[in-house]
């Protein structure tokens, strides 16, 4: 039947109406997908830490203390608790503060002094840009001094160096810092006090720090403290202190750090000066994706052990000298959970290492391990 030609141009239209796009071009065929909306980092964060370990002393017998000069995982044969941790910071780009409050077998030993209810707070503080490039804080914050820090996570090594534990890990006062360009920053300090949170005499300590970044591999610290840590009643006793670490990033796997503190401190007499110093090496290799081990010499020496012993040593109080290394091992399943595993060794002058049923001993090795996780 021949179709009218009225209705072949009335279907035309039609017949456009019903193609479709080729399905070649995907980008025809399928729209885009809208772009995900990622939402703006807020100013609050909130933060923890849980270490959890065990340790174990080579003929010990001292019950379930280690030496009193070391103060984090300070308990053996005793799977223990060393810090847990929770807190909340704030960061405006212009305002910033954080409460963090923390308990364990490092709180006990290092917040023994004091007052009960200060002892729980890791840090507290509030602070301010006074003009760019320059904070304002205060309160109560982690130490300006020493390569080691209270969180063993962020530490190459499970345990503290001696020098670590008879050093600040923390201060209680006001600090300025002053960014002078993305390799060195300068910061000063008004504190109560060689770690204490309350004050314990009438005077103030000064501290200084200097970070210093030449390079992506190379980072200088320089920091100092001066003060008088003797009670209101006693003589003066003035402290002079500097530590100084660098380290460098040999290679993609291997790690360096030296550390060297020097200290004194006014003795019985106007005239003389007890002094203290201690030096420490580390080498951290990474062996695999998740597994590094961290190797550590160092040594301790104190006249008359001043500060390690005693805050005010007198005349005939026998040096105090520890020299010794140790090796960890370490596994990362994650990057915020660390398995790690610890020997240690050291050995020192006549009766360091004192034990109830040896006061000559002079050696001391332990064992400990931990688990540790920070979200």
């Amino acid at each position: 039947m021949k179709i009218p030609a009225f209705l072949l141009l009335a279907a035309l239209p039609l017949a456009a109406l019903a193609q479709t796009a080729p399905t070649t071009d995907p980008a025809l065929a399928v729209p885009p997908p809208a772009a995900p909306v990622t939402a703006a980092p807020g100013p609050i964060t909130t933060y923890g830490f849980v270490d959890a370990y065990y340790g174990y002393d080579f003929n010990h017998a001292n019950g379930n203390n280690r030496q009193a000069f070391l103060y984090s995982h300070g308990r053996q044969n005793e799977f223990a608790l060393n810090q847990g941790l929770i807190g909340v910071r704030y960061d405006d780009g212009k305002v910033r503060g954080a409460v963090g409050l923390h308990a364990g077998t490092y709180v006990a030993a290092n917040y023994a002094a004091e007052d009960p209810v200060l002892r729980h707070v890791y840090e507290a503080y509030a602070g301010f840009r006074p003009f760019a490039k320059a904070w304002l804080d205060m309160g109560i914050f982690g130490s300006h001094i020493g390569f080691e820090s209270a969180i063993s996570k962020d530490n190459w090594t499970l345990t503290r160096s001696v020098m670590a534990e008879n050093s600040p890990y923390y201060e209680s006062g006001a600090r300025f810092t002053y960014e002078v360009g993305p390799k060195l920053t300068l910061t000063g300090m008004v504190l109560n006090g060689w770690q204490n949170i309350r004050e314990t005499n009438q005077a103030k300590a000064l501290g200084t720090q200097i970070q210093w970044k030449p390079s992506d591999k190379i980072l200088i610290n320089s920091s100092t403290f001066y003060g008088n840590e003797q009670p209101t009643d006693s003589l003066i006793r003035r402290r002079y202190f500097h530590d100084f670490y660098i380290t460098y990033a040999a290679s993609e796997r291997t790690n360096l750090a030296l550390v060297f503190d020097v200290g004194k401190q006014r003795g019985v007499s106007s005239e003389k000066y007890d002094t203290w110093h201690t030096a420490a090496a580390f080498i951290k290799y990474k062996l695999a994706d998740k597994w590094s081990t961290t190797l550590r010499g160092e040594y301790y020496y104190a006249e008359r052990g001043v500060i390690i012993r005693s805050i005010m040593p007198a005349a005939r109080d026998s040096d105090f000298r520890v020299a010794g290394g140790s090796l960890n091992l370490d596994y990362l399943p994650t990057s915020n959970v660390a398995f790690r595993v610890e020997g240690r060794y050291l050995n020192g002058m006549k009766g360091v290492f004192a034990r109830g049923d040896n006061a000559d001993n002079r050696s001391y090795g332990n064992v400990t391990t931990s688990i540790a996780l920070s979200f």
